[in-house]
């Protein structure tokens, strides 16, 4: 991190950038990928710029998340176009790197792929991914109660238990499906 070294820094910007309940739900990823990242032994103080930064360009408008995407040629599907709000793990991985200095391609990854997952996810960008599901503000997320216990036993386990419930919610309300979160699903399971 160059621009805003420091997670207090980071919180603060964060608390700017965001609505209320956005910020109370990132506080929580924090937390929850710190207390992942002891567990699994790795990097906490990466753990917890991931979680502060993961929804950073959530509460951007579709059109902003857009037009960074287009702006700075960041590769976008066709259901990424159709629906902007999907953006904002990639748009939220450029300024975690261009407006909040991080430089770490495994803090940039937990951000880029926290929504999706990736074949090949590192132990920091599964944390991510997990923490976003498990926080302790999600209150309605499919099997909660079992993935939480999970997250701390097995973390590639939780890993797979979410995408496929999350597929399984998609399929059961006709929601749109990213192809990288069904890619994901195969990889690991």
């Amino acid at each position: 991190m160059k621009k805003s070294n420091s997670l207090k820094k980071l919180r603060k910007a964060m608390e700017k950038a965001q609505n209320a309940r956005r910020f109370e739900h990132t506080l929580g990823v924090e937390y929850t990928a710190a207390a992942l990242a002891m567990r699994y032994d790795c990097d906490v103080k990466s753990a917890q710029i991931a979680g502060l930064l993961h929804d950073c360009a959530k509460c951007l408008s579709d059109e902003k998340r857009l037009s960074i995407c287009e702006k700075n040629h960041i590769p976008m599907t066709e259901l990424e176009r159709r629906n902007p709000f999907l953006l904002h793990a990639k748009a939220g991985a450029y300024l975690a790197e261009k407006k909040y200095g991080v430089s770490n391609p495994d803090i940039l990854n937990a951000i880029r792929s926290h929504t999706t997952g990736r074949q090949g996810m590192s132990t920091l960008e599964k944390i991510v991914f997990i923490a976003d599901y498990i926080e302790p503000g999600r209150k309605h997320a499919p099997n909660l109660k079992q993935v939480r216990k999970l997250a701390f036993t097995d973390l590639d386990e939780a890993l797979v238990k979410i995408l496929g419930d999350t597929l399984h919610y998609l399929k059961e309300t006709g929601g749109d499906i990213d192809p990288m979160t069904e890619e994901t699903w195969r990889y690991y399971s």
